[in-house]
């Protein structure tokens, strides 16, 4: 009975994705492929996530890259 959930961001927290997305591409390439200021201007984890945790659209677009690009290689 151990099934696994077809969830790729199943027991992924917002601060777990978001860690890997800036460690893979950092924030310059990460605030060009989703156009947010809290990427762009003096962005930090901490005010990413309150910006991301507000703002369906802007989660949604971060989670998406993440499947994109992580997902795949599971």
């Amino acid at each position: 009975m151990d099934e696994k959930s077809k969830d790729p961001l199943h027991g992924k927290t917002l601060e777990m994705i978001l860690n890997e997305l800036v460690a893979r591409f950092g924030w310059p390439e990460l605030g060009y492929q989703i156009r947010i200021n809290c990427f762009l201007d003096n962005p930090s984890i901490s005010s990413s996530l309150k910006f991301l945790r507000k703002t369906p659209w802007a989660r949604k677009k971060v989670e998406d890259m993440y499947i994109r690009y992580f997902a795949k290689k599971n």
